[in-house]
């Protein structure tokens, strides 16, 4: 499971690193640079409920090797693709497959490790994503610059096929989780309407305005599809998302949490990235080896995280891990310009990467932990749909404000991260943009604070939780992805 998380992570934050000469290579626009990377988190996101709700009923263990074959052919054909929208396409084929698996790895990684160990197993589980972090920004400098761009996507195809075998001949071919098997139809269209078109006005709005058809289409959608969405939740026998769980306050509190911290710090590496190569003009690799300070401190903390819920709760650890991460933010913000020193960068990438890395297990297991086996993957899906939400939500952020000082005709520059050799003199606006967004950045992280504060305090008087059965059953698991 670790190793086929690695893979998936790792493409994105190997394309990060590599998303300027695709868009050079490609002639890619700002518009399809920055679909780029938002259609994969779009999709993942819009998909996880479903996919989750298809697990509890037809198995994990289909579905996940399902997920491995689709991700490895889609990275195939991507490293094939002519131009930027058949990436963009094929990005979304991968996100399919990514989706399928982010539901189901959690579940098969908890069956191995007893209950007394699980804080520890969740936290080297989670240690995966950061190991792919730290390498994917070195693999993706790397292939750019000595194989080019196509091999940030042709490497995943062997790792793929390696990790597809392997699972087909040791995960053990378990019955589906017991219980209803009905499917709402109407309900996953509904997620599918609302939710994806509330992201993408949401990543369009700043490049297109309010009054774009696109943007306003997506905002009606949304806007049209919540009510008959929550309408049909509460009244059919098999749904989707079941809204009631919202009313046990560590699930509604959990699910905020995941949120914003999401949206705050999902974009700083490819903001690291992009600002080297952007404002400093420095090749890929070096730009990629800039930000590994941030990846190695999340796989320590990660690692760590499950041995210090010994002696601290997670809810505690929760809270350090959001706090670490907002000073973090708070310290770019504070020094960010076009000749900072390297040193105080590093200091708060190290920062942030520790607070992700403490709070993604502990805030998991603060949430996850009792769910029942049968419905294990809808409500780890609703978990991982609005952490994805904030991920989509912080992206598109981060790439529409960071080029508003600047004026439309540099906007493909930055992206393509030449705009120290296009324009020198407008860096200084690149460096406003930047400070911007690493503002916004830094409000969200707060506002996770204040929310992580409130639901470690006691809660005297709190109802108990929606689901009769919330104590853990056997194969009860947490989430760190």
């Amino acid at each position: 499971m670790s190793l086929a998380s690695v893979l998936t992570a790792l493409g994105g934050s190997a394309l990060n690193v590599a998303l300027p000469q695709v868009v050079r290579q490609t002639h890619a626009g700002a518009d399809a640079a920055s679909w780029i990377l938002i259609a994969f988190q779009l999709t993942t996101t819009v998909l996880m409920v479903v996919f989750g709700r298809l697990a509890d009923m037809f198995g994990r263990r289909t579905m996940y090797l399902t997920g491995l074959a689709t991700y490895t052919l889609a990275s195939l054909l991507a490293g094939l693709a002519p131009d930027a929208w058949l990436i963009v396409a094929l990005r979304v084929l991968q996100a399919g497959g990514t989706a399928m698996l982010l539901t189901n790895s959690a579940a098969l990684v908890t069956d191995a490790f007893p209950r007394d160990r699980l804080g520890e197993g969740m936290g080297v589980y989670t240690a995966s994503f950061s190991i792919a972090q730290l390498v994917g920004p070195t693999v993706g400098g790397f292939f750019t610059e000595h194989l080019g761009w196509r091999w940030v996507f042709w490497y995943n195809v062997p790792i793929g096929l390696l990790c597809l075998v392997w699972g087909a001949l040791v995960l053990p071919r378990a019955r589906p989780a017991g219980g209803e098997r009905g499917l709402d139809l109407p309900g996953n269209v509904l997620v599918l309407a609302g939710l994806g078109g509330l992201l993408l006005a949401l990543s369009e709005v700043t490049r297109l305005g309010w009054g774009h058809p696109l943007v306003a289409g997506g905002v009606a959608a949304f806007v049209l599809a919540l009510p008959l969405f929550i309408l049909r939740e509460g009244r059919t026998r098999h749904p989707v998302v079941d809204i009631r769980l919202f009313r046990d306050p560590p699930f509604a509190l959990g699910t905020t949490a995941s949120f914003l911290n999401a949206a705050a710090r999902i974009s700083v590496l490819f903001l690291v990235s992009l600002f080297f190569q952007a404002v400093r003009g420095e090749a890929p690799v070096p730009a990629a080896l800039k930000v590994l300070p941030l990846s190695v401190a999340a796989m320590a903390a990660s690692v760590t995280s499950g041995f210090l819920q010994r002696w601290l709760s997670p809810r505690a650890v929760a809270v350090i891990g959001t706090s670490l991460t907002l000073t973090g933010l708070a310290g770019l913000l504070c020094t960010i310009s076009a000749t900072v020193p390297y040193a105080p960068m590093a200091a708060f990438l190290v920062l942030i990467g520790l607070g992700s890395g403490l709070f993604l297990p502990s805030n998991t297991t603060v949430l996850l932990d009792g769910v029942p086996s049968n419905r294990l993957g809808i409500v780890n899906a609703m978990r991982l749909m609005l952490q994805n939400t904030g991920g989509v939500v912080g992206t598109a952020m981060v790439l529409s404000v960071i080029t508003v000082p600047l004026p439309a005709a540099l906007h493909d520059s930055v992206f393509a991260g030449t705009l120290s050799q296009a324009a020198p003199t407008a860096i200084a606006d690149l460096v406003i943009g930047y400070r911007w967004a690493l503002g916004c950045m830094t409000a969200v992280a707060a506002l996770n604070v204040l929310t992580c504060l409130h639901r470690a305090r006691p809660a005297a008087g709190a109802p108990a939780p929606v689901d009769a059965n919330r104590g853990r059953g056997q194969n009860g698991s947490v989430s760190a992805s």
